[in-house]
């Protein structure tokens, strides 16, 4: 009977139109119950496949697959894509008016993202252009190889939005392509492309009119270019932190363009009051506002100003400022609409300045009031009172603030989604409080050192959408806290576990449990040994990053186990480990993925171990973290072939010190 009932379900699901069944699964939002699906019937799998907009891919060879898995595919992220290179990109790729592809196969992709994906030039970018007639975006951004060729490329996709911040090789030339290729051009950004100047930005704004945000945020341009800037009719977002050669009449200059919404002039460190106050001067639409570290404080002119944005305001941040109460008195009685406040390490914060702000900014969702030593209990008091929809409290290093600050917060804060209590001095009575919050995801309570099992067992009582912990250095947390963490906040991301050196293999045990975690750090963990490692291996199999540094006990068992069960690890940190030549070298082979390695003071490989295993990643990595005495012992060979591959070596000189 139930075998029956069973042949029938599956026949009525297989029935049903790929359209309905891709409708079904958009419901389903948990990956894993997507996953059972697809297992459950081919049906779903084929419906999956037919209406995915989006993948991720990992691996290079498995890239070709993806693209005729996935025919609907409009974005594609290959940042992560281990060993990519031209040939692998252009290989993978559809080649237009070849008989070998029908007329019909081009790809519908209109997003790509190669963030760090160094391998990858010119010849590969004019295949992807040639074979995605629809291209709309491209992230390059830290490509740190990408030159002018790399843009001459893209600038024949036509595109609307190019992200290339540290593309190092691309000058005046090369954005001068992108200007003239890309003319419905309406987002870019070139952060610390150094080598742009203000002829790149007066073409770019002379060729570009469409443009709504540009970033031009570490660059050596003046004043002139934000002359040319202030042309654009459309433009809404700019940001240019760290022009060090912008000043007042640079502001003054782009005041002209009265379409802007948000504007960072963050550490311009020649910009002042007066400028800052002309460039909102005439802007009606203006919503955020970033000055922080730039102006030494907010003088009455500004202040004024923001009264006429008081209606559009919503984020406004002024870290590293003098700010007094009489300041904050004035933004929260003529900018009523904020939602967001930045005062992190500004001198002269008091609770007198908070209780006058919150008192008229009721909608703020994130306050930031990191360093600032002067807070007490009063000031959270005030801004639970006021500010019942705050999501995010940042208080880091603010000593005076504790349970009895924080009781309020749990209690009429019902949305608190993150908060920040690094070197605060609380204890469990303040965390028993905050896990009435049972929307919180982000728990910060670094350098807390009166936080026990105890207050953890409080957390996880209530606190089940938890995905990061930060438990760094708080060094009385044993293995039974993290039992508690591990039953009761089972979707963990992120969890921070450095310096807590009462933990032993039995906690890796249960963090083991956590089948969601992506980032685990265990720095200094001197109790734990590659046992507790394997653990973690097999049952986190989600795991991206991983730190071990000064995990003196972690050998050889750790990275067999790594290396058979972590096949997503992209970033791991060994420095210290005794590991061995023959067990980095299995490593390296195995994991396709992994990108970034760090792995200093490894007295345990050897040269010829060193070498074995870098020849064994096969290209793969991007980053190497190394002890500078390899440098001259290592074979030219091998660091040619890494070199070649686009990998960066950071060699450093650092004493054989163990720290307990």
């Amino acid at each position: 009977m139930s075998h029956d009932s069973g042949s029938s379900a599956g026949a009525g699901v297989e029935s049903l139109s790929l359209d309905l069944l891709a409708h079904a699964l958009a419901g389903v939002r948990d990956p894993r119950d997507r996953k059972s699906c697809r297992l459950a019937s081919r049906a779903f799998a084929r419906a999956e496949a037919a209406s995915r907009r989006a993948a991720r891919v990992l691996r290079r060879e498995a890239l070709p697959r993806a693209l005729r898995a996935f025919p609907a595919l409009s974005s594609l992220d290959l940042s992560a894509c281990a060993g990519l290179d031209d040939a692998s990109l252009a290989a993978a790729l559809p080649v237009p008016g070849s008989s070998a592809e029908p007329p019909g196969l081009l790809l519908p992709v209109r997003r790509v993202l190669l963030a760090r994906a160094s391998g990858v030039g010119w010849r590969g970018l004019e295949a992807l252009v040639a074979a995605c007639p629809r291209l709309e975006a491209v992230d390059l951004s830290h490509c740190v190889a990408a030159g002018d060729r790399e843009m001459a490329a893209l600038a024949a996709a036509g595109l609307r939005e190019l992200v290339m911040d540290k593309c190092l090789g691309v000058t005046d030339v090369g954005l001068a392509k992108v200007a003239v290729g890309c003319p419905g051009l309406q987002r870019l950004s070139v952060k610390w492309c150094r080598e742009i100047s203000d002829i790149g930005v007066k073409l770019l704004a002379k060729k570009c009119p469409e443009l709504r945000s540009v970033d031009i945020s570490y660059l050596k341009v003046t004043n002139e270019s934000l002359r040319s800037l202030s042309t654009l009719e459309k433009l809404e977002d700019i940001a240019m932190v760290s022009c060090l050669f912008i000043d007042d009449d640079g502001l003054q200059m782009l005041s002209m363009c009265n379409s802007l919404q948000s504007i960072d002039v963050s550490r311009c460190h020649h910009v002042s009051s007066l400028g800052l106050a002309s460039l909102i001067d005439g802007q009606r639409f203006l919503r955020k506002i970033n000055a922080a570290h730039s102006l030494h404080e907010i003088e009455t002119c500004v202040l004024s100003k923001l009264s006429t944005i008081g209606e559009t305001l919503t984020v406004l941040r002024l870290d590293g400022l003098e700010i007094f109460a009489s300041n904050l008195q004035a933004i929260g009685s003529t900018c009523k609409n904020l939602v967001e406040i930045g005062l992190s390490k500004c001198n002269g914060v008091t609770d007198d300045g908070i209780v006058s702000l919150v008192a008229h900014c009721c909608d703020l969702r994130t306050i930031d009031v990191t360093c600032c030593h002067l807070l007490t209990n009063d000031a959270l008091a005030a801004i639970a009172e006021n500010c019942r929809k705050i999501e995010c409290l940042r208080l880091e290093s603010c000593p005076f603030i504790s349970e009895k600050g924080l009781e309020p917060i749990a209690t009429l804060c019902s949305h608190l989604k993150e908060i920040d209590l690094t070197d605060c001095r609380i204890n469990d009575a303040a965390l028993q409080h905050l896990a009435s919050c049972s929307e919180l995801l982000i728990l910060k309570l670094g350098l807390c050192s009166s936080i026990s099992d105890e207050g953890l067992v409080y957390i996880s009582s209530n606190c089940g959408k938890l995905v990061e912990l930060d438990l760094y250095r708080c060094s009385a947390i044993t293995d039974d806290g993290l039992a508690a963490v591990a039953s009761g906040c089972k979707k963990i991301r992120m969890l921070n576990l450095c310096y807590c050196t009462q933990i032993t293999d039995a906690g890796l045990k249960h963090v083991s449990a956590l089948e969601e975690l992506t980032n685990l750090e265990l720095r200094c963990l001197v109790r734990i040994t590659g046992i507790g490692i394997t653990s973690i291996a097999i049952g986190c199999t989600s795991l991206i990053e991983l730190d071990l540094k000064r995990c003196y006990s972690v050998d050889d068992a750790g990275l067999w186990a790594l290396s058979r069960y972590s096949q997503n690890l992209r970033q791991l940190t060994i420095s210290y480990c005794q590991v061995t030549g023959l067990g980095l070298g299995h490593l390296l082979g195995s994991l396709r993925c992994l990108q970034d390695v760090k792995m200093v003071h490894l007295s345990w490989v050897s040269i010829e171990g060193f070498e074995m295993a870098l020849r064994a990643s096969c290209g793969r990595l991007k980053k190497l973290k190394l002890l500078g005495g390899l440098r001259s012992v290592l074979s030219t060979e091998l660091l040619q072939m890494l070199q070649a591959c686009g990998c960066r070596v950071r060699w450093v000189d650092k004493p054989l010190v163990y720290k307990g």
